[in-house]
């Protein structure tokens, strides 16, 4: 005996529309016959139904299983909805299945964070691998969710900074992080969270500020916005998001806040006693300073990064008896940790910085850096495989080892006054001088960015509050070409 839908309209609907593409294929034509038994051990009661003539069956183990399935068909008969002649299914269930099949994954964003890592990591330097790290971990600690006994905001830093290397993932989480990576992986939020207008302004103030809540550097800040920003991209492209969260919302903050602070800037007198005071630092111990003065020499006077004097060999040295000479860079040697670097060692080895794999960088210098060179060279030497600035045991110098003898050097060369102040306080403040030297001297902005490896853009913006002494002379050209003096 069956029970058979009384709307009896093969191949069309029943709202009186001409059916489209897809309901050629629906008909209210449907029969649902009484549960019967048949030859099965694991599912011996059978439901049949009948769509447009063509016979539907579903098996089950239980008759109250087969009852409430036939329940089901029923009552969509009921509603007078047209059924699958394929498939057999009422229109909401297709419909439901469709949905389901076209749902936009969600991951939490602590598997996306490791997915897009993995993503990442094969064409990343490991200095970039670091930032991105960084920018994932910054975020999910916006990202944490409700629960108890959640973790503390450094805790899930690094959970997340080791959790995204992809060497670990089929590894144990250290102990002391163990609690957080568990919990972070059930409790983080999903990727559609950042729809909601709480979560993104939390991300951004993530992004804006330290743990501590003291605002972030600008620099700090770029960068983790840039990370996070790059991570959004990839969940755009991956299906998992239609737009970027913080794609309208922009710090709350002065603009041009990278710009270099006059107040770290030396004069010649005071740049000369720096290095004069370097050459002192550990004479006892194995002149821990001495060599390193023309390493502090080529930041000084020749623009160098640190990590671009850390890698630079005597074949890149054009060093001639008189006059002036050339460095042609070819790599860096940034500190990155052993995790983010392909090698395992500290220290990772990239080409010049926003240039090409293989490009150099041609830069002029004068003479007494020439000097200052050749008297390195003459007296320690180079390393194995020819770097002029190794560390003791002819390794990488290491940025702990730098800067620790330049912290020592500036209150030997600086008065209290001076030594407690900016001036200096980092040693990249010395390639800050050497910049703002050139520009001073007149060198167009677009040479000292050639020399220097930056845009021109780059230079104007970070140096403009630097630039000095021209006042009296523009005035001059501004007089002659208003035709007021000869």
């Amino acid at each position: 005996m069956s029970h058979r839908n009384s709307q009896e309209s093969p191949g069309a609907r029943d709202n009186g529309r001409p059916a489209g593409p897809d309901e050629t294929k629906l008909s209210t034509d449907v029969r649902v016959w009484k549960i019967s038994k048949v030859n099965s051990k694991s599912a011996p009661y059978q439901l049949r139904w009948v769509v447009a003539g063509k016979v539907k069956t579903a098996s089950f183990a239980t008759v109250p299983l087969a009852e409430s399935r036939r329940a089901d068909l029923w009552k969509a008969m009921r509603r007078g909805e047209a059924f699958d002649t394929e498939t057999g299914l009422p229109e909401s269930e297709l419909r439901a299945a469709a949905a389901k099949a076209n749902a936009r994954p969600d991951p939490r964003w602590w598997d996306f964070s490791r997915e897009y890592m993995a993503a990442r990591w094969r064409t990343a330097a490991a200095k970039t691998r670091e930032g991105i790290a960084d920018s994932l971990a910054t975020v999910a600690v916006a990202m944490m969710g409700d629960g108890t006994k959640a973790p503390t905001p450094e805790e899930v830093r690094r959970a997340v900074r080791w959790a995204v290397v992809p060497a670990h993932k089929d590894d144990e989480p250290p102990e002391d992080i163990a609690a957080a990576c568990a919990w972070l992986a059930t409790h983080s939020l999903r990727l559609s969270s950042l729809s909601d207008p709480k979560v993104v302004r939390e991300v951004h103030y993530r992004l804006s500020f330290k743990l501590d809540d003291a605002p972030a550097a600008g620099d700090t800040y770029k960068r983790r916005r840039r990370g996070f920003n790059t991570a959004m991209q990839y969940a755009i492209e991956a299906g998992y998001i239609e737009e970027n969260p913080l794609a309208r919302i922009k710090r709350n903050t002065a603009q041009g806040d990278d710009r270099v602070d006059p107040r770290v800037l030396v004069n010649a007198t005071q740049g000369g006693s720096l290095l004069t005071a370097v050459s002192y630092v550990g004479s006892i111990n194995r002149n821990r300073g001495r060599r390193l003065v023309a390493f502090f020499a080529c930041q000084l006077y020749a623009g160098l990064r640190p990590a671009e004097a850390v890698g630079l060999r005597r074949a890149d040295c054009s060093l001639p008896a008189k006059g002036w000479g050339t460095l042609t860079l070819r790599e860096t040697r940034p500190v990155s940790g052993r995790r983010w670097t392909d090698s395992g060692q500290r220290h990772d080895k990239r080409g010049l910085k926003s240039r090409e794999s293989g490009a150099d960088r041609p830069v002029p210098i004068p003479p007494l850096l020439v000097a200052l060179l050749q008297a390195h060279i003459e007296e320690f030497g180079t390393a194995a495989d020819g770097r002029l600035f190794p560390n003791e045991r002819g390794g990488v110098l290491g940025t702990s080892s730098y800067w620790r003898v330049w912290q020592e050097a500036r209150p030997f060369a600086l008065p209290p006054d001076k030594a407690g102040s900016l001036l200096a306080r980092r040693p990249y403040d010395l390639r800050h001088t050497c910049i703002t030297n050139w520009l001073n001297a007149g060198v167009p902005p677009a040479e000292v960015a050639r020399r220097a490896g930056n845009s021109p853009e780059v230079i104007h913006r970070r140096y403009e509050g630097c630039i000095d002494g021209h006042e009296e002379l523009n005035n001059r050209k501004i007089e002659q070409a208003m035709g007021w003096i000869d």
